[in-house]
């Protein structure tokens, strides 16, 4: 049994207090990395603190270990594969031994998976099969498409699985831990794990924003679509931009879709502008010729968005039906026609 005690109140700023398993990971024999006191060798006044390890010291791996030692567990050991990550390891984690993977799980009370989505569920195994997950060993992801249930086979035999998502790009700098401030970590675990995996994403100075295990693909796929495809949209008009003359692409593109993206978050589809949602088919014709010399690539995009843009405006009463269906039309064409 996990015995937590959450005393805090995140408005306040609190960080809260987390009293992890009283006897702490059990280890088969001595750990090999470290001397450091391990999380049931604290005194009365001190809270409990965790042995952490980290399997990936990638740009979020790093960090989040850093993270964690700020907030006062201790970084014991950690496992890097390319000279980057040595180097990125040397400058967030000082002084934590570089060692191979078993070894960290062997030191570690707490154990950050950070790796790539696709290695996640073979590392896993690997780690059950070669013995070197430990009965109470916390055993954390970062990654935004899994929930705790690829950890099933470590959980098997005795591992406490966590999902920790932080919301957020990283550098791989120190730079990241100031930005990690309020940043939403997307937490998923089983529940009688949650006041930990809540109470971690905290201490690393995040916001936890529970994410049911049954919801975390569609989750991941709702972030992907906004950031990943708003990047492409944004370079794709400043490209255009160029094209056209501008000098200075941002000068224009930055006032515009930050005022956008506020009037998005804001009212919704009734942020609708332009002469899409307006249905002005004559101008949206004229658009598609142009891209379709200019930028092949940037008018496929812009019919598709077009396309999805046009519906929720119809849907949301903006555009008239008659508006929208000559508007479609014109989107149908192919593009020979359209020249």
């Amino acid at each position: 049994m996990i015995s937590t005690s959450l005393g805090w109140r995140r408005k306040s700023g609190a960080t809260p207090h987390v009293r992890y398993p009283a006897q702490g990971p059990q280890r088969h024999g001595r750990s090999r990395v470290s001397d450091e006191p391990r999380s049931d060798q604290v005194t009365a006044d001190q809270p409990p603190r965790l042995r952490v390890g980290v399997v990936g010291t990638g740009r979020a791996g790093a960090v989040l270990g850093a993270a964690l030692a700020r907030a006062g567990h201790v970084v014991v050991a950690a496992n890097a594969v390319s000279d980057v990550s040595r180097l990125r390891a040397d400058a967030l984690l000082p002084g934590v031994p570089i060692v191979s993977v078993e070894d960290v799980l062997a030191a570690a009370d707490l154990v950050l998976l950070t790796v790539p989505d696709d290695v996640l569920p073979a590392l896993v195994a690997g780690l059950v099969e070669t013995g070197s997950v430990r009965p109470g060993q916390f055993l954390a992801h970062a990654s935004g498409r899994y929930g705790y249930r690829v950890l099933d086979p470590a959980t098997e035999v005795g591992a406490l699985p966590l999902a920790l998502h932080p919301v957020m790009t990283f550098t791989g700098t120190s730079i990241d831990l100031a930005r990690l401030s309020g940043v939403p970590f997307g937490v998923t675990a089983p529940e009688q794990l949650r006041p930990v995996a809540e109470a971690l994403a905290v201490e690393m100075g995040g916001d936890p924003v529970w994410v049911e295990e049954g919801n975390r693909a569609l989750y991941h796929a709702a972030l992907a679509h906004g950031a990943n495809h708003l990047v492409t949209l944004v370079v794709q008009t400043t490209e255009l931009l160029s094209a056209a003359g501008v000098e200075n692409p941002s000068l224009l593109v930055a006032p515009l879709l930050s005022a956008a993206l506020d009037n998005a978050l804001r009212y919704g589809d009734q942020a609708l502008t332009g002469p899409v949602a307006r249905g002005d088919a004559g101008t949206v014709a004229a658009h598609l010729r142009e891209l379709g010399h200019v930028a092949p690539e940037a008018r496929a995009a812009y019919v598709a968005l077009a396309r999805v843009t046009a519906d929720r405006a119809l849907a949301a009463g903006i555009l008239r039906s008659d508006a929208a269906e000559a508007l479609l039309d014109v989107l149908a064409q192919p593009e020979e026609e359209r020249r």
